[in-house]
């Protein structure tokens, strides 16, 4: 038996990213310390009860989401969630894509319920592992609450980095857009900042529907049919004639003869498997299922009112037989025992059951055990069926449970108000698995993995507002908050049971005995465990002041203090000021112009620090467990003893460390024409995060390939806009409403730690001035026909790749700097894999009580490589490879892009003229999709007859993923994740027709 367990030093102090009276944060907590004053009292004796109290429950509020400090918000942070609601979705970002100036969602797959990111006005960081893809995700606030994602930590343990260990479900599955009465995307400092470090990447701020004192029901349902889109399968001939072609060309006798080396499942012409019928798509993709069925009451009286939901959705995939389910609950009591108290609490329980994909490279990652890969799985029906059957011997269980709670305490004592809120974020996950011999080659598999992402936090917030002669307003608020984030798992997997009717890695329970938690099936020295945890805590203090004047000019200073056990001991604290303010010019000299009906100027800049997600550069000077030759994670030893040793592949992590910042100005303008006819907010913003952690080479005398530093800065400069016009007024019986939102976005690295003005992280490279999400590539200009057509230098040597000479059937890469040999110093930064415009266009259109809703989706400036293209062309060094990188799925039997654009290289030659770093496999992936036609016809004036208590009556049908318009010759634009590589494991988005129903009484 060998057991790790990585041991992590942690500081003391604890921290939190929390509000602090600021109108944005105000606005997720409304509902929750406030009641409304036209309350339905149950009772006679309730009604003159309340009528004597004469109490004003709005004081409760903290601030509403307009006041006069309401002017230093952009006008164009909010969305509608009844128009998401429609949407079939089963993650957030989904909902949210195309939907918000400056906000850029990547669905990287089809398949139900994964991982997807999201990224407000670009990245802070060169994304090449998912370390960074989680430092760089915007803060999620739910009701008060901020969502806890799931820590990457896990991957320290992994030889492959394809898909996290557990469950890997979109820790965002849980929100139900039925129960979201607003959406707000928060951007700029001036909004951001009450979050602390945790919201520097951005917020997303949702509100649930409030609850009423008057009882209401509401029900909402859709079931929808997704469908794949056609796909043309080819078999052995084709993969066959297309080798053909290279063996004819560069064979030695200028034809493909039987003496001529060849793969043995394309050998036999007559083989039915692989020249037979290519039908496996029957079996691979198919319709799906998607349906939910959503109700929800809330009721009570002035002093308690409630809110309860029930709803469960499922989305099914098109492909591979996934799918999600989700089950969900929520339940919200508010209650004021006095007229100067109020208390809430909110429960929200969530359920996500995932299907996973089969493909065979997340299976044998999962594994770390690599099989016999000369042969692929055949194209045929028949033996796909049959391979797929085997699946059915063992189990795949993946489930995630998610909790979020609430309890506020709410005093107002007129100008004075105090709020206390202690909140829970909780998301487990599990996954059991079971693989029979017959997946892997006479060696099964079971594995078991259970952890838990936790935030807690607690806030304490105390405001005091000062008005003077009805022109001067003042709001001051003070703050703590208490943020404590724990992350841990338990995980095992076992080789070699003795059968494949016990599934389950069994371990002897009696802790009396010499063998207590010895395996009973599975052999003791193929039994591998592991356990981790991970934990950073945070305190905070705010002091904000706020000053209106006549609803005219409105200032606005906050100064915070964080300290983080994520940093050094010497450097725990970081304080950060901004200040932000607004110029009402409608009513400072526009007050009698009928054409402008709103006028605002609205700044922000100030200094936030960056939350540090990794404990690992706390304490200085690290230990950890390796990975060794067998691709398990294991302890190294000394004398038969356990030991743990430096993480010299990782890199030093020296003292002196210090906090990330980021640095930024936002300049703005709401303005609207023509009685609100015509609305537009335009932002221009400039952030810089600065003084960020990277290893840079360095500590080699102490047995290191890097060292950790401060110093790397990122900058994003662009803007945001959102404008939306009634083209036909919603007075008329006709309506047609027009909106666009759109962010141009361009990124710049500014430095590197100690003035280094490049450096190369596997295949990227930095280099300062340049977009850190650009591609390091060759240039291709085509190909050598013939020996004589390879250049000549002066030293009478022929033109050399890595001391290669290259040949005729070798490619022409520039050779940039004239020294006649192609090596990286002739690669140059080419493309984005981050777009540089992205958004989306808006119509509503209303005759009498139809309306249609038509969404278009867009990116503009991104380009990828389409590595599944190059793995295509280089078979030769990809076939019958034992590694990872030579897995085949069943998709490898689907025609995909265009190879009449790459020219015929020798696959043979040693320059490897189909690598994927070259300009060759880069394409322009600018896209425009009709993402939604949505018909609906309201029928609460028809059906009210006969319901008279009912208040609503939609009914609609919808089509999703409509089209896409592209250049792009691979699957799907979408479909790559954030690395920009297009490997052809992206699953189908379907489009997905659907009728639904939404019900209020």
């Amino acid at each position: 038996m060998r057991f790790i367990a990585n041991i992590t030093f942690l500081g003391l102090l604890c921290s939190s990213t929390c509000s602090f009276g600021n109108a944005a944060r105000s606005a997720c907590v409304s509902d929750i310390s406030s009641f409304k004053m036209s309350f339905q009292q149950q009772t006679d004796s309730a009604e003159e009860d309340s009528a004597k109290l004469k109490v004003d429950t709005t004081r409760f509020q903290p601030k509403s989401k307009r006041t006069v400090f309401s002017a230093l918000e952009s006008k164009g942070n909010d969305v509608d969630p009844k128009k998401l609601a429609i949407f079939p979705a089963i993650t957030l970002q989904q909902y949210l894509k195309g939907e918000a100036a400056g906000l850029y969602v990547q669905e990287s797959s089809g398949e139900p319920g994964t991982v997807q990111n999201m990224f407000i006005r670009g990245t802070s960081q060169p994304l090449v592992s998912p370390r960074e893809q989680f430092a760089t995700q915007p803060l999620v606030v739910l009701d008060g609450i901020p969502l806890v994602g799931e820590h990457p930590f896990a991957y320290d343990i992994q030889q492959f980095k394809f898909d996290r260990i557990g469950p890997a479900t979109n820790t965002l599955a849980n929100i139900n857009m039925d129960n979201i009465e607003s959406v707000q995307i928060l951007k700029d400092l001036g909004a951001t900042s009450v979050y602390g470090p945790k919201g520097v990447n951005g917020v997303i701020l949702l509100t649930s529907k409030r609850n009423s004192t008057v009882r209401k029901i509401n029900f909402e349902s859709y079931i929808g049919l997704a469908q794949p889109s056609a796909v043309t399968t080819i078999n052995g001939k084709f993969e066959n004639d297309f080798r053909r072609q290279f063996y004819n060309k560069y064979t030695a006798n200028g034809s493909y003869s039987d003496n001529d080396s060849y793969p043995l499942y394309l050998s036999d012409s007559l083989n039915n498997d692989f020249y037979g019928p290519s039908n496996w798509n029957d079996s691979y993709y198919g319709n799906a299922l998607a349906y939910s069925v959503n109700a929800g009451i809330s009721g009570g009286s002035e002093r308690a009112n409630f809110r309860f939901g029930v709803g469960t959705t499922t989305s099914g995939g098109v492909g591979d037989n996934t799918g999600a389910d989700r089950y969900n609950t929520r339940f919200q009591i508010n209650m004021r025992p006095t007229d100067w108290m109020a208390f809430t609490a909110i429960i929200n329980a969530n359920r996500v059951d995932r299907q996973r994909n089969k493909n065979v490279r997340d299976r044998l990652s999962q594994v770390n055990y690599i099989p016999d890969l000369s042969s692929p799985i055949a194209p045929n029906d028949t033996k796909y069926s049959a391979y797929l059957a085997e699946f059915d011997k063992g189990f795949d269980d993946n489930r995630s449970n998610i909790v979020e709670g609430l309890v506020r305490l709410g005093i107002d004592l007129g100008r004075f108000k105090f709020n206390s809120t202690f909140g829970l974020d909780h998301n487990e996950g599990y996954r059991d698995i079971f693989f029979p011999r017959t997946l892997l080659q006479t060696t099964n598999y079971a594995s078991n993995y259970y952890g838990y992402s936790r935030r807690m936090f607690f806030d304490n917030t105390a405001t005091y507002d000062l008005k003077i002669n009805d022109v001067h307003s003042f709001n001051f608020v003070v703050g703590s908050s208490f943020q404590y984030d724990t992350y841990k798992y338990n995980y095992a997997y076992a080789y070699k049971g003795s059968n494949d009717f016990i599934k389950l890695n069994l371990l002897r329970s009696d802790p009396n005995a010499g063998d207590y938690l010895e395996p009973y099936v599975f052999r003791r020295e193929l039994v591998w465990k592991f356990l981790d945890k991970t934990r950073n805590n945070q305190i905070s203090f705010t002091g904000r002041a706020s000053y209106n004047y006549n609803d005219i000019y409105t200032f606005s200073a906050m100064l915070r203090a964080d300290g983080s056990s994520n940093q050094q001991p010497t450097n725990r604290w970081f304080y950060s000021p901004i200040f932000s303010g607004s110029w009402n010019m409608k009513k400072d000299f526009l007050e009698t112009n009928d054409l402008v009906s709103d006028l605002n100027l609205r700044a922000s800049v100030g200094r936030m620090g960056r939350a540090e997600q990794f404990d690992n550069y706390a304490q200085g000077p690290q230990y950890t467990a390796f990975i060794g030759f067998t691709g398990n994670l294991i302890a190294p030893g000394y004398n038969g003893f356990g030991t743990l040793t430096r993480p010299y592949n990782a890199g030093a992590i020296p003292y002196g460390l210090e906090w990330a910042y980021q640095d930024q100005l936002n300049v703005g303008v709401d303005v609207a024409f023509l009685k609100n006819r015509i609305r537009a907010s335009v932002d221009v913003y400039s952030k810089e995060d600065k003084n960020q952690l990277l290893g840079v080479p360095g500590a080699a005398e102490y047995g290191y390939n890097t060292i950790v530093r401060n110093g790397m800065s990122i900058a994003n400069s662009g803007i945001d806009a959102a404008i939306s016009a009634d083209i036909l007024p919603s007075t008329k019986k006709v309506s047609w409403t027009s909106s666009l939102n759109l962010n141009f976005n361009k990124n710049k690295l500014k430095a590197l730690p100690g003035g280094l003005s490049e450096l190369i992280i596997g295949d990227r490279l930095l280099k300062v001035g340049e977009s850190v999400d650009s591609y390091w590539l060759l240039k291709n200009e085509g190909i050598f026909n013939t020996d004589a057509e390879v250049p000549v230098g002066a030293n009478g040597q022929k033109m050399s790749y890595n001391a290669i000479t290259l040949k005729a059937g070798d490619p022409i890469w520039k050779d940039l700097n004239g020294d006649n040999i192609i090596n990286n110093n002739d690669r140059t930064l080419s493309g984005h894999a981050l777009p540089l415009v992205s958004g989306g266009f808006n119509n509503d259109f209303g005759y009498g009580n139809w309306t249609l809703t038509v969404n278009m989706y867009f990116n503009l400036g991104r380009d990828l490589i389409n590595q599944e293209m190059a793995n295509r062309f280089d078979f030769v060094n990809r076939e019958g490879l034992n590694n990872i990188n030579s897995v085949r799925e069943i998709t490898y039997w689907e025609k995909r892009g265009d190879y009449s654009k790459y020219p015929l290289y020798n696959p043979w030659s040693s320059a490897a003229p189909y690598q994927v770093n070259q300009d060759l496999f880069l394409e322009d992936a600018s896209f425009l999709k009709l993402r939604t036609v949505s018909l609906g016809y309201d029928l609460t004036k028809l059906m009210k007859k006969k319901m008279p208590k009912l208040e609503r009556f939609y009914v609609y049908g919808s089509v999703y993923n409509v089209f896409t318009l592209t250049k792009y010759t691979g699957q799907d634009p979408e479909l790559v994740n954030y690395t920009g590589y297009d490997t052809g494991y992206g699953m189908q988005i379907p489009r997905t027709y659907m009728l639904g129903v939404k019900m209020d009484f």
